[in-house]
């Protein structure tokens, strides 16, 4: 039944909106993906791991003003507001968790989780959200003492949730800052750059070590699993983008599978945990598992642009990042679809800065931005759709929460750091 309301609304809307320019070029490599069949799910299976699709988008596919005509409440909220007091305590609660014998591995290990460093807490408070978003009351019924205590234990059980997937975060900040030679990080200097390589590597493995401690204490497998593959995927994808051919680097679908494991495989399966653990059915998971994969890749999309168009002082690091250190981006892969000229400098690498103009001056005469926007802007209004085909509620909690989830994929898409 969700299912079945969710593509009738998507039938009714208009080819054109659907995907809108994007698709109205011939030279766009995921064109023909986008007309898989609704079998042709995104959630392919390699033995038991999960890896991206482009199949999905086709059937779950959905344009801008989707939740214009949605049942959700349309009032403006902010949604970090929402959760504010809970993202209060569950800082509190980090803090105390990274809590270490050893007093240089302490230090290290809260580095990002002191007053003022905390970062946007951006996960948390998408969980946190989810969780109240799937939580469905039901009013007419009293609420017994133990009814209240359940409630409690779920609400407690679902932050745990959130608690595990910023460890798990900031551990991969640590590790990949030490990858890639950074030496600034949310406006501060990054923990190797402060502390050396070898503290901060440990510093990550610790908070791991705190995540799975927490998350062994949840006592559900199937969480326990998702969590586990989550961590998979982070290496997974560090490993593709360090160990690319020429080919891969220049493929649109390598880039954004090495996307998903790398960005938005954390935040979608945290999302699958939240529905499991307030005990939804497998068509609410999914759904929750694709807003989050949708909301992750809009994300990380945006931060691609960012790179090339914000400046180091708004994003707090270094602009143009990943291509001094070689890594492309879908900007540039935009551009080299314009200007296959383009391809030989990228194959030469960008070790010579003269490299790094030539590609920047190409990036400014493509469509190379302006296409990277537009495939965020359907990423994010695909995971609004995922919350627009939950099933129906009126609890006025429930309501406000799924606004406030579909507010967060504009407000990934229009942010400037």
């Amino acid at each position: 039944m969700l299912f079945t309301r969710g593509f009738s609304r998507i039938l009714r809307i208009p080819r054109k909106t659907l995907f809108g320019s994007v698709l109205s070029r011939r030279s766009d490599p995921i064109q023909s993906h986008l007309h898989a069949t609704p079998s042709e799910s995104a959630i392919k299976v390699l033995g038991c791991r999960e890896t991206y699709s482009w199949g999905f988008l086709s059937w779950h596919g959905v344009g801008r003003h989707i939740h214009q005509s949605s049942s959700v409440i349309e009032e403006q909220l902010d949604p970090f507001s929402l959760v504010a007091d809970e993202l209060s305590l569950l800082a509190n609660k980090l803090r105390a968790m990274v809590v270490a014998e050893v007093p240089k591995l302490a230090s290290a290990a809260e580095y990002f989780f002191k007053v003022g460093v905390e970062g946007k807490r951006f996960r948390p408070t998408v969980l946190l959200l989810m969780a109240t978003a799937l939580n469905v009351h039901i009013p007419e019924q009293p609420v017994s003492r133990v009814q209240d205590t359940v409630a409690t234990d779920l609400r407690t059980r679902q932050q745990c949730i959130a608690e595990i997937t910023e460890m798990i975060h900031v551990a991969s900040l640590l590790h990949d800052d030490v990858l890639d030679d950074a030496d600034k990080r949310r406006g501060i200097g990054s923990l190797n750059a402060v502390m050396g390589n070898k503290l901060a590597v440990l510093a990550g493995d610790f908070l791991l070590s705190r995540a799975c401690v927490a998350l062994a204490s949840l006592k559900n497998t199937e969480v326990v699993s998702l969590l586990a593959t989550v961590v998979e995927h982070l290496v997974t994808g560090e490993t593709m983008q360090m160990t690319t051919t020429s080919e891969q680097r220049s493929s649109l679908e390598y880039y954004m599978q090495k996307t998903y494991y790398k960005t938005a495989s954390l935040i979608s399966n945290s999302c699958k945990a939240i529905a499991l653990l307030a005990g939804q059915t497998t068509e609410v998971a999914v759904l929750a598992f694709e807003y989050g994969k949708n909301l992750g890749l809009a994300f990380q999309l945006i931060d691609d642009v960012l790179d090339f168009t914000g400046t180091s002082a708004s994003l707090g690091k270094g602009s143009l990042t990943d291509i001094r250190l070689g890594i492309i981006t879908a900007p540039i892969l935009f551009a080299m679809e314009e200007f296959p000229q383009l391809r030989a400098v990228v194959d030469q690498g960008f070790d010579n800065p003269a490299n790094i103009d030539i590609a920047l001056e190409y990036l400014g005469k493509s469509h190379g931005i302006q296409r990277t926007r537009e495939l965020a802007t359907k990423h994010a209004n695909l995971a609004a759709a995922a919350i627009d085909s939950l099933p129906e509620s009126n609890d006025e909690d429930v309501r406000r929460s799924r606004r406030a989830l579909i507010d967060l994929t504009q407000i990934v898409i229009t942010r400037n750091k």
